[in-house]
């Protein structure tokens, strides 16, 4: 069993930046894909970010793409999402999660964290 936490989300102006972390503890992320989602109120639930934690290879949707950057920390267990030039619509609950490989579809991803929560201002 994958236990995944996220932290990092917080209010921040449009413009501005965060870095989400996401740190697995039962099992190392050592074999799998980390993907990271969000879901704004009354949306379903959307592809951010991924990245293979064995090799480099990341994967952005085109609303991120060029403003936030999917990072490992080897020692740490942990996977960061900074993201810069937040837009208001970037504004939602973030999640992490971890699968088998990587894929933009929720359903590849058994293990979720709990979210954090990123609010963008105008």
């Amino acid at each position: 069993q994958v236990q995944l936490a996220e932290s990092g989300g917080g209010l921040v102006q449009a413009g501005g930046s965060l870095r989400l972390s996401c740190a697995a503890s039962g099992r190392t992320f050592s074999g799998y894909a980390v993907g990271w989602f969000r879901q704004a109120p009354g949306k379903e639930r959307e592809f951010v970010a991924g990245t293979r934690w064995s090799s480099v290879k990341s994967d952005y949707s085109d609303s991120v793409q060029g403003r936030f950057t999917i990072s490992r920390e080897l020692a740490k267990n942990t996977v960061h999402l900074q993201m810069n030039s937040l837009k208001p619509e970037d504004a939602a609950d973030y999640f992490c999660a971890a699968g088998p490989s990587l894929t933009r579809n929720v359903n590849g991803y058994p293990y979720w964290g709990q979210g954090t929560q990123v609010t963008v201002s105008s």
